[in-house]
């Protein structure tokens, strides 16, 4: 398999996740990364021994730049993804792909047209306990679905939309607690338990200033299997709780914090089978419900791992565009709730 060259686009806090990833692929490197401000760029070229270059049309043109990854903020990605499609490279886009389902379907359609590979980036997918929990639903071990809930019951300073003036605006962040820090929980319930038909949702900037944007969300969901389910987005609760995913069936229930399971109640299991079902994902919960950056690369390297292989077996990511589309849809109806008072269906106008 040939080597994949990439470039970042965008040098915020999350490159550093994309950059230190692709550094541990056998497959795939880091050629330099781009931004909007130069001396950014320069110096975070410097930091990983990378090249600088001055704008994304320059990077486009270097023949050793097969993949583009885009970590600018989230408004921003339709521009980089549609230069990076046009070019013939293959692209990864962090989520959300992008802040309205229009825009992400522009994406969608350009790199369609192109022929070259997109992935979304949500690499909870990845993580052992997220992967298990859903290979268990498949099989049917947890029964008849009934309810599945998300929490991201975190908290970030005011200092931390100071930091940035793109940070809390509804053009650049495309929403608040839900489009930026929940989006993640939400693919995560759409991955388990399939599409959601309606939702109904209250939203409020609770305790920060100067934000367009909700910090504090709670909605109802009603999926199409017939459960119901809950989900809170917050970055107003201090001093932050480590994320949750609950879901229940006939036949069982599990809970997940992070990345390691804290409940494993499935039908069918020994005692000693549950215990090792809960040790075997055990001590693995971040400190990202406080601080955005205390997180592991880990699943950022699986994720890229397999859009590499993708690539080089010619076919979709495991996590690709659409898969994307489902979740901006369904924050688009939330949103929409919460400004309408009523509950509203995913994929309409939103």
């Amino acid at each position: 398999m040939d080597r994949c060259g990439f470039v970042i686009v965008g040098v915020g806090n999350i490159a550093q996740a994309h950059v230190e990833a692709i550094g541990q692929l056998e497959h795939a490197y880091v050629v330099g990364v781009t931004s909007a401000t130069a001396a950014k760029a320069q110096s975070f070229a410097e930091r990983y021994g990378v090249r600088a270059y001055a704008d994304l049309a320059e990077a486009l043109a270097d023949d050793e730049v097969r993949a583009v990854s885009v970590c600018t903020p989230s408004g921003a990605h339709r521009e980089s993804a549609l230069a990076a499609a046009e070019a013939g490279r293959h692209v990864v886009v962090e989520k959300p792909l992008e802040v309205t389902s229009e825009r992400a379907k522009a994406i969608i359609e350009a790199t369609d047209r192109a022929g070259v590979k997109l992935a979304t980036v949500f690499m909870g997918r990845f993580s052992d306990a997220n992967r298990r929990l859903k290979q268990a639903v498949e099989e049917g071990r947890l029964g008849r679905p009934l309810q599945a809930d998300g929490y991201v019951k975190w908290y970030r300073s005011q200092e931390y939309y100071d930091s940035a003036d793109w940070r809390g605006t509804w053009a650049l962040d495309g929403g608040g607690a839900l489009m930026n820090q929940g989006i993640h929980q939400l693919d995560l319930l759409l991955w388990l338990m399939g599409p959601v038909d309606e939702a109904f949702a209250y939203a409020a900037t609770l305790n920060h200033e100067r934000l367009e944007v909700e910090d504090t969300l709670v909605a109802v969901m009603r999926y199409r299997n017939g459960a119901l389910g809950t989900f809170t987005a917050a970055t107003s609760l201090y001093p932050g709780r480590p994320k949750q995913l609950d879901v229940h069936g006939t036949e069982g229930s599990v809970s997940i914090r992070d990345d390691e399971i804290v409940t494993w109640e499935v039908g069918g299991l020994s005692e000693e089978e549950r215990e090792a079902v809960l040790r075997s994902t055990s001590g693995r919960v971040s400190g990202t419900f406080a601080d955005p950056m205390a997180m592991s690369f880990e699943n950022h390297r699986r994720q890229l791992e397999d859009f590499v292989q993708a690539i080089a077996e010619d076919r979709p990511p495991l996590v690709d565009g659409r898969e994307g589309l489902r979740s901006v849809e369904l924050v688009e109806a939330i949103y929409r709730s919460a400004r309408e008072g009523r509950p509203v269906a995913p994929g309409g106008d939103a």
